[in-house]
């Protein structure tokens, strides 16, 4: 019998199931951060390169005397691709590298997850743009 749930569902499930795996691995190691995901109406994609933000409070001294420990925070900004999504282009990583400039954003990562096949984490190096395989142990430390 043939599959006829059309591609576009198809592809809108397997969003929602990479977003899930992702949070479910990263909790694991990324205890003091905190997580939003920018899925539109429906819990569909959305429009911008960044699906989800990661977020925590930096409770290291910071350089300007006017701040005191706590009032900074770390943000890593996430892309996560699920199932057969094609990856960033390079315009795509040339936008990402200006967000994460605009924002001081500690790193940018890519999640992506291939049911029942694997799971991986990737940084993109802003200076080369390519994206190096990692771990979320690397990202959330």
């Amino acid at each position: 019998m043939r599959d006829v749930t059309p591609p576009h569902a198809k592809a809108h499930a397997t969003g929602r199931w990479a977003e899930i795996i992702f949070r479910a691995l990263s909790s694991r190691v990324a205890k003091r951060w905190r997580f939003v995901s920018f899925r539109g109406l429906g819990k569909g994609e959305w429009r911008g390169v960044i699906d989800v933000l990661a977020v925590r409070k930096n409770t290291a001294q910071p350089a300007n005397a006017e701040l005191k420990r706590g009032d900074l925070l770390d943000i890593v900004l996430i892309q996560i691709k699920g199932g057969g999504a094609r990856g960033p282009t390079h315009q795509d990583c040339v936008r990402l590298r200006e967000v994460a400039k605009y924002y001081h954003a500690r790193s940018v990562v890519q999640f992506q997850w291939r049911k029942g096949v694997s799971s991986h984490f990737f940084e993109l190096d802003r200076r080369t743009l390519e994206w190096k395989r990692t771990t979320g142990t690397e990202v959330f430390a």
